[in-house]
This record gives structure tokens, C-alpha cells and sequence, in this order.
């Protein structure tokens, strides 16, 4: 068997989880993209502007027969506000006049513009544009410069505004996704809960009202697969009543005919096959009953109307009930009774469960055994059990022992197997617990099984 490995987070198992990855990283594809456009455009724009401001005011110089006296700046107009720089040259490459004396950067060969470089640091970048040089002879050369740094800051802080409205949107826009996302899959989510809520009693179609056009085949197929068990279920049902209800007439019809036989019977080896034959024909009887009970429990009728049910008097019925059973084995039942809850359930049902607690009790008792029910509370939680002084069950089969038709191996009682199944379908049903376990030695000694019915679920 191959180990399974967890899944990276960029491979998500939900279709939600994809849908809001692949949506996210589109949104925020698209916002890098508009600031990287946004960025590009205002990059090209201040230099476009600035460059003919340059040439506008190159060319004014250049129209001055003499060398004019040029204003000095300070580093701060430089860097921060980002002045022109301007260089007057003589026709033979010396400099005549600058207005920022610091700028190293020699007079261009060719005319134009172009980016020059004159040291490593990121304030030694500038944006030169040289003059062409007059056709007029002795005419002195004009040289501007700009501090390539203040262009890139001043790029980058208009696109940075122009990018706000974008940035600041983005987390909205996240949100309202998320929202959407969520809001899309909520009705997936209600389909699954519908989906959750069905048991093999109640298999509803599912509603088709808020799923999704994508989804709807897959929901359609599925009610289709729905009425496919329903129809199987509902023949196993039949199946099983009608077999029980074909069953019961003739078995007791023999049950008849071996009571009216039992006094022709002579003693010895035939009295002794005679009662092994008429135990098996009981035995068929409490299957049968047994079949019938657990057919209505599956039944896909709905349940009896809960009522106020006293336990201490419904559980005084089922021993008065069962004390045929009791009788016959010889075995002592007591009932203590320290608290009265009332349950809201059906009696019936009520009644299906302690019945089949007590009677699985009584068969697995040994002759002269004792068999008691206890009606208390267990940590403030009213609880009732039913205790014998039986084998109890072995470990290995104390999981097992719900299923139906299991019996444990070696087991000399009597029975179908399906007692304790009906107890446990009926209890889950009304929101009951039962838990078993064995006798531990105590005070009262030897061993047997404790099985206890928790009344609040």
C-alpha cells in the first residue's frame, strides 16, 4: 500500500481552495502588472517632459553670443528638487560657467541625449543632453544635466500614487472574492449535510433548488442511485416480513402439535429427543418474533410520536413480562429503583430495549442465577442497568457482540443473536446509549455482564 504523502498548499484537494487560489493569484498577477504598467507609462512621461525642458532651455542658452552668468545651486536643488544643471564649454572643450561646479561630467562628444555615469553610487547617475554646436564661429557650447537619481525617486513616487487606489483596493477586492467563493460553495456544503442526514429509513432525493447548473447532474445522479436503494431496501424489508409472517403460522401450528403430543411421548431416549425437537421449535418461534421486530424497526414508516414515559414503571412491565422466562430457569430477578426519570420517547421503543436487555440476560444467566436491574444515577446522568451473573463476554468479542446474528463460540444459551442488535437500533434511534462490560469482583463476587443504558443519550 502507497503512503500518503500530505498534499503542498499550492495543490489544494477543495474546489474551493483551488478557486480561491487560482483567483487570488490572478488578482494579484493583474495588480503587479497595472503597477508595473503604471510605473512604465510615469517613467516615460517625466522623462519625456524633462528631457524637452532640457533642450528648451539648452537651446536658450545657446542663443547668447556671450557667456552669461549663471546662478549657483546648492547639493539640496540638486538632488531633492532635481534642478538643471548648466555647463557653459568653449568651442576647444574648456569650461567656461557651471551652475553646479561639482558635476564631473565632461562635454559629450555627439549631441543629444543620453545617461552618463560617473561613479558607483546611485547618486552618480545623470541625465545629460548636449547641444549641437553652432554654425556660427567662436559660438561657446551649452551642456545641461539633470540628477538621474530625482528622476528615478520621482517616477517611482507618482507611480506609487497612481498605485494606491489599486494597493488599497486589493484586500477589498480579496474579500468580496473569498465572499463569493464561499457563498458558492455554501450550497455544496448544504448538499453534503443532506447528503449526511440520510440513513437506510430515510433515503429523501436531494433538493436541486440552490445547487449550482455545474453541480446539478452530478446531485441528479445521485438521487437517481437513492431511489435504487430505497427500492432494494424496501424489497429486503418486504422480503423479511413476509418470510417471518409465512414462518410464524406453521411453527406455531407445530408448537401446538408438539404440546398435544408431549403427554404420548414415553420416557427415556424419546422423552429426551422430544424436548431437544420442541427447544429448537421454541427457538424457531423467538427467531421469527425476533425477524418481525427488527423488520418494523428498519421499516421506513416514520417513527411513534415521543410521550412522557415513566422508566421505573415501564421497566417493572418488562419484568413482570419476562418472569415466565425467570420462572421456568429458576432464576432470582430483583429490581432497585433509586430515582424515577421520565423519558420523552415511545414506550414502545423504550420497551424494544429493556426487553431485549433483560431477556438476553435471563438466557445467559445460569439456572439459579440471579439476574437485577438497576435504575440510578451515575455522575448526576439516571442509568439503568441490567446485571447477571452469567459467563460475561470475552474481550476479543465484546465489539462484535451488537452485530446481528453473532454469537459468541461456545455459548450454551439460547438464542437468535438479534436481541442485542434490536436494543442498540432502537436506543440510537431515541438518542440512548448502551454500553457493555463485565463484572469485576466485588463484594457480591463472581462474574457475569453489566449492560447499561445511559437515558440522556
Amino acid at each position: 500500500m502507497k503512503k500518503a504523502y500530505p498534499r503542498p498548499w499550492y495543490m489544494p484537494c477543495s474546489l474551493r481552495g483551488k478557486l480561491l487560489l487560482w483567483l487570488v493569484s490572478l488578482h494579484l498577477i493583474a495588480a503587479g502588472a497595472a503597477a508595473w504598467t503604471s510605473y512604465m507609462s510615469y517613467g516615460r512621461m517625466v522623462h519625456t517632459f524633462m528631457d524637452d525642458q532640457m533642450q528648451l532651455l539648452a537651446n536658450s542658452y545657446a542663443a547668447n553670443d556671450s557667456t552669461p552668468d549663471l546662478q549657483p545651486l546648492g547639493d539640496q536643488s540638486v538632488f531633492k528638487w532635481g534642478a538643471f544643471i548648466v555647463q557653459i564649454w568653449s568651442p576647444d572643450g574648456r569650461l567656461l560657467a557651471s551652475s553646479w561646479p561639482k558635476l564631473a561630467v565632461p562635454l559629450q562628444a555627439e549631441p543629444g541625449l543620453r545617461d552618463v555615469r560617473t561613479g558607483i553610487r546611485h547618486d552618480d547617475v545623470w541625465r545629460v543632453y548636449t547641444a549641437a554646436p553652432s554654425t556660427r564661429a567662436g559660438q561657446s557650447r551649452v551642456q545641461i544635466a539633470q540628477s538621474g537619481s530625482f528622476l528615478h525617486h520621482e517616477v517611482k513616487h507618482r507611480a506609487l500614487f497612481a498605485a494606491l487606489p489599486i494597493v488599497l483596493l486589493l484586500p477589498v477586492s480579496l474579500a468580496v472574492l473569498w465572499l463569493v467563493v464561499w457563498l458558492t460553495s455554501y450550497s455544496l456544503h448544504a448538499v453534503a449535510r443532506e447528503v449526511a442526514a440520510q440513513d437506510e429509513r430515510s433515503l429523501s432525493e436531494l433538493s436541486l433548488a440552490r445547487v449550482p447548473d455545474e453541480i446539478a447532474p452530478l446531485v441528479s445522479a445521485f438521487n437517481s442511485l437513492l431511489a435504487r436503494l430505497r427500492e432494494a431496501f424496501a424489497t429486503q424489508r418486504r422480503f423479511v416480513q413476509d418470510a417471518a409472517h409465512e414462518l410464524r403460522t406453521p411453527v406455531a401450528a407445530i408448537g401446538l402439535q408438539l404440546e398435544n403430543l408431549r403427554a404420548h411421548v414415553p420416557p427415556g431416549d424419546a422423552a429426551e429427543r422430544f424436548g431437544q425437537l420442541e427447544a429448537g421449535v421454541t427457538r424457531a418461534q423467538h427467531l421469527i418474533e425476533q425477524l418481525l421486530r427488527l423488520s418494523r424497526q428498519e421499516s421506513a414508516a416514520p417513527a411513534a410520536a415521543p410521550e412522557q414515559v415513566d422508566v421505573a414503571a415501564l421497566l417493572r412491565e418488562s419484568l413482570g413480562q419476562l418472569m415466565v422466562v425467570a420462572d421456568r430457569r429458576r432464576i432470582d430477578v430483583g429490581f432497585d429503583g433509586k430515582v424515577a426519570p421520565v423519558v420523552s420517547a415511545p414506550a414502545a421503543e423504550l420497551r424494544s430495549v429493556f426487553d431485549n436487555l433483560i431477556d438476553n440476560a435471563l438466557r445467559h444467566a445460569p439456572e439459579g442465577g440471579v439476574v437485577d436491574v438497576r435504575l440510578h444515577e451515575v455522575q448526576g446522568q439516571p442509568v439503568v442497568d441490567v446485571v447477571d451473573n452469567g459467563p460475561g463476554i470475552p474481550e476479543e468479542f465484546m465489539a462484535r457482540v451488537f452485530d446481528r446474528f453473532f454469537r459468541v463460540p461456545g455459548t450454551s444459551a439460547g438464542g437468535s443473536g438479534l436481541g442485542l442488535a434490536i436494543a442498540r437500533t432502537a436506543a440510537l434511534r431515541n438518542g440512548l446509549r448502551i454500553a457493555l462490560s463485565n463484572r469485576s469482583d466485588d463484594e457480591r463476587g463472581g462474574t457475569g455482564l453489566v449492560a447499561r443504558v445511559y437515558l440522556s443519550g
